[in-house]
């Protein structure tokens, strides 16, 4: 005689464990790029750029934040927390491209 096997359903975390899904329940505050810094990471690929934060509990803070991809002043960066703040680029000759 066979033994019938199990059928396990899958709960509706272990679903949504995948990249974007996760960010469902967070929310996301709007900062408004007002000055880039300058580029930074081993390649010059990260931009450090100076925002403000348009809503949530840090409204009208100006805060530093590292950006992977192109970023231009007036853009807007959707952050997923904004008490976290980047490190100050501490050498004038950033590596990678010039500026």
């Amino acid at each position: 005689m066979a033994k019938q096997q199990k059928v396990k359903e899958k709960t509706q975390q272990q679903q949504s464990s995948k990249g974007s899904d996760r960010l469902t329940g967070k929310e996301a505050f709007p900062a408004l790029v007002e000055e880039i810094i300058g580029r930074t990471g081993f390649k010059g690929e990260i931009t450090q750029v100076k925002c403000m934060v348009q809503e949530g509990k840090d409204k009208g803070r100006s805060i530093r934040r590292n950006v992977r991809g192109p970023v231009k002043i007036g853009d807007f960066l959707m952050l997923r927390e904004t008490e976290i703040e980047a490190r100050r680029i501490k050498s004038k000759v950033t590596k990678g491209t010039y500026t």
